[in-house]
């Protein structure tokens, strides 16, 4: 990932920390250890790429659901939106467009105390996320995310991997 230098120390100690939680002081309890090991929503991309599964909900509105299991988080992807979000969340502000078959989805609007992973590595309040979706087969998607911080990292930077459906009888999250 490409740190700026004073952030990587910032990560580095954040690894340190991640098993860390402190009850007596309501600013520690935000700032020490991973948001995950607290219950909080995850924030996207880490959302999508935990353990845990999810279901996409496209409807007849200009809108589509994702539903996570892991602390019940949930995004509305608001299609064809132009409006920022009124407030930053812990899954951001998603507007979504389609470019062919690809579902793009630009998120911005993240609690910058969401970390993207169990590693302590983190971002700023000036995230944006884009994620592309794409159908692959009639049971996998090609998931792609793109993160861009100038607060923290030098450039942006890339992830990648295949979600696939789930296959079992009556499955349910």
């Amino acid at each position: 990932i490409p740190y700026q230098p004073w952030a990587l120390a910032k990560k580095r100690k954040n690894f340190e920390e991640r098993m860390k939680v402190d009850v007596t002081d309501d600013k520690k309890w935000h700032a020490l250890g991973d948001p995950e090991l607290k219950c909080y929503m995850p924030g996207v991309p880490r959302a999508t790429y935990m353990p845990f599964p999810f279901q996409i909900v496209q409807g007849s509105a200009p809108y589509i659901l994702i539903a996570y299991e892991f602390t019940s988080a949930t995004r509305t992807i608001r299609m064809n939106w132009k409006d920022e979000g009124p407030a930053d969340a812990w899954m951001g502000w998603s507007r979504g467009r389609w470019e062919g078959d690809t579902l793009v989805v630009d998120v911005t609007g993240i609690r910058e105390e969401a970390w993207l992973d169990r590693a302590g590595d983190f971002h700023s309040d000036a995230l944006k996320v884009e994620e592309r979706i794409t159908r692959v087969s009639p049971d996998a998607l090609s998931y792609e995310a793109t993160i861009t911080d100038p607060n923290v990292f030098t450039r942006p930077w890339k992830i990648s991997l295949p979600l696939y459906r789930r296959l079992e009888k009556n499955v349910q999250l």
